[in-house]
């Protein structure tokens, strides 16, 4: 069975030890001055280590049911299909064939 190893990248000090569960495989524990930033299941990049610390602002999610409000047509608003179809076009459909 594998030994835990410790190693320097940069600043930061990584720890691979066997994963649980298996034999081959090693944990990579990222710390940084004594404090665990994070575990990899692949040898760490110092840019992983970048990553692990200072993680990129992640953007608030958009709500689909909010942001897509399409509202009720204009009493003047042109219609978009002269045939009188609803409903998006698909090309090998059938003309003038319900769709439910």
């Amino acid at each position: 069975m594998l030994e835990r190893k410790q190693y320097k990248l940069g600043k930061y000090d990584i720890l691979a030890q066997p994963a649980p569960g298996s034999m081959h495989m090693l944990r990579y524990t990222v710390l940084l001055n004594g404090k665990r930033l994070g575990a990899l299941l692949s040898a760490p990049t110092e840019s992983d280590c970048r990553f692990l610390e200072a993680p990129p602002k992640v953007p608030p999610l958009k709500i689909f049911s909010v942001t897509y409000r399409p509202g009720r047509p204009k009493k003047d608003a042109a219609k978009n299909n002269a045939d009188g179809e609803s409903g998006p076009v698909i090309p090998w459909s059938i003309k003038g064939q319900q769709r439910y």
